[in-house]
């Protein structure tokens, strides 16, 4: 369907990737993975022919219509939900507008209505009739009123843009969707919608995510972007992650046979064909699987930061008391009798789509906010650290290194230890002593981590801790919290970070809480977000 022949792309004479050779199916789904900066949406620009590449050849069967899941929420403002959503299928809206321009014609020729003719032949191929009703049931598939269709979209809020664009991408039947982050902003419910969307999907998918979970559900093959190369593999993320760990591990490990390791590569192999799915292409990928051998395992270069929290001491059996706290922001009651108690083995996650309502809880707890009602009391052998969901305030007008922003908070001031220190959280070389007004969000996330981890806490409150990081991170810090051994309160909408850390979840509600000590999974089951 999609074949990609020698494909190079140069940035400064540097080159972002080169001898590109792919080939992309119908029915399957190609999941677009690599270190932020490697390139991903860029190579996504290319296939959609926004953006030239350097050297090579991509080469889309003229029958095959694309859709491509826009970036800028502001580009439809003139139009109404039904015609943004209509022009996702660019001749479908070209015939339409064709026909209603000439039907408003006041001198309607013969050879007006000849076309008008053909135009209705072609409309009526292109399933133009059934196109409002489709439109709207993709709207009440990720949870909006199909009567949306006739707002305009400057009307909207962000997150109903969000959802519109998905829409605008996912219709009218399209042969080839590629999609950038389409789970960015969507609540539970409809990220299990578009899951089982793709699942159903006869044609073809590529899409960029850092959302693990949704990978694993949706994807056949990942593509990844790394050494320079694009490289593409059988199977899903969690499969790319092990199967590279383990290269990587025959690859260094010089004391062992390396038959012993081709040995283990195998059974691990055998071990994920054999693994049951939900998705309807588990049938074809177990038959790729079946077929993979140990060279076709992947490699990677990509380097995963050190997360690891140790406590100075054990907490005691009182942690937190939490007694009917309300809290009034910008005129809106965010918090409402809000009360519940921490027991020394709970990691709680507070889920839902109320974000001000976790931020402002979590800025109670840590004394940055005073609540209207209520009170609340931390444990007297309890110590606290705070990932805050903003962590502007940390960073605004300072012009240290990230070396000499560290330093205020370790107790050991040696520049020997906290290079050690940064240099696990990959900050190495001359990199200590970049400033840290010119960090990315990424970047500064690390720093914000790495202040936490030399507190030695027993209690961390974490505010979206995944924001802003690549798919090494996320796993290197929901590594670090599986470990942890204190208490974790934390907010996050990465599926599968909660339900491997959480065994406790709350939902922040009109009327107070939902609490349950459950997994995610179990909760979701059980109860209606």
């Amino acid at each position: 369907m999609l074949t990609i022949s020698n494909l190079a792309l140069s940035f400064n004479g540097q080159n972002l990737f080169q001898d590109v050779n792919l080939l992309f199916r119908a029915g399957n789904c190609y999941g677009v993975i690599g270190a932020n900066g490697a390139g991903k949406s860029t190579f996504l620009k290319i296939l959609s022919g926004q953006l030239e590449p350097s050297k090579g050849e991509v080469a889309l069967d003229p029958k095959v219509r694309m859709s491509v899941l826009g970036q800028d929420h502001y580009a439809y403002e003139e139009f109404t939900v039904l015609e943004t959503i209509l022009q996702g299928n660019p001749r479908l809206y070209e015939v339409l507008k064709q026909k209603d321009a000439l039907y408003e014609k006041p001198d309607f020729s013969e050879e007006d209505g000849n076309l008008a003719a053909e135009l209705e032949a072609e409309f009526a191929e292109l399933d133009g009739w059934n196109a409002e009703t489709d439109a709207g049931k993709l709207l009440q598939g990720l949870g909006l009123d199909n009567m949306l269709l006739y707002s305009p979209m400057s009307a909207l809020s962000e997150k109903e843009k969000v959802k519109i664009l998905l829409v605008r991408a996912l219709f009218g039947h399209p042969d080839l969707i590629l999609l950038d982050e389409p789970t960015n902003g969507l609540d539970v419910k409809s990220i299990s919608w578009l899951e089982d969307f793709l699942l159903e999907f006869e044609g073809t998918v590529i899409v960029v995510s850092h959302d693990r979970h949704f990978l694993n559900n949706v994807c056949t093959h990942i593509v990844d972007i790394d050494f320079g190369k694009i490289k593409m593999y059988v199977g899903n993320y969690d499969f790319w992650y092990e199967s590279s760990q383990m290269m990587q591990r025959l690859m260094n490990d010089q004391k062992k046979k390396a038959e012993d390791k081709i040995k283990e590569l195998q059974s691990f192999i055998q071990r994920f064909s054999a693994n049951k799915s939900k998705s309807r292409q588990a049938t074809s990928r177990k038959k790729l699987l079946d077929k993979l051998t140990v060279e076709e395992m992947p490699a990677s270069s990509r380097k995963y930061p050190y997360v690891s929290f140790t406590m100075d001491r054990e907490p005691g059996k009182e942690i937190l008391a939490v007694e009917g706290i309300s809290k009034t922001v910008d005129g809106v009651k965010v918090l409402n009798n809000v009360s519940f108690r921490v027991s020394k083995e709970d990691k709680i996650a507070f889920v839902g789509q109320n974000e001000v309502a976790n931020t402002t809880l979590f800025k109670i707890l840590m004394g940055e906010l005073e609540p209207d009602e209520g009170s609340y009391k931390w444990g007297i052998s309890t110590t606290q650290s705070y990932f805050p969901a903003d962590n502007t305030p940390y960073f605004k007008g300072c012009e240290d290194s990230i070396l000499k922003w560290l330093e205020q908070y370790s107790t050991d001031t040696h520049e020997s230890y906290l290079r050690g220190f940064l240099g696990k959280m990959l900050f190495s070389g001359d990199d200590v002593y970049k400033p840290v007004q010119v960090l990315s969000g990424g970047e500064k996330v690390r720093c914000m981590l790495s202040r936490m981890m030399l507190f030695g806490s027993n209690v961390l409150v974490l505010d979206q801790p995944t924001n802003h990081l690549d798919l090494e991170s996320i796993t290197a810090v929901n590594n670090g919290l599986i470990a942890f051994k204190g208490v974790l309160l934390f907010a996050s909408h990465d599926h599968q970070f909660i339900q491997t850390i959480a065994n406790r979840i709350i939902v922040l509600t009109e009327d107070g809480c939902i609490d349950r000590l459950t997994t995610y999974d179990e909760f979701l089951e059980n109860n209606n977000l």
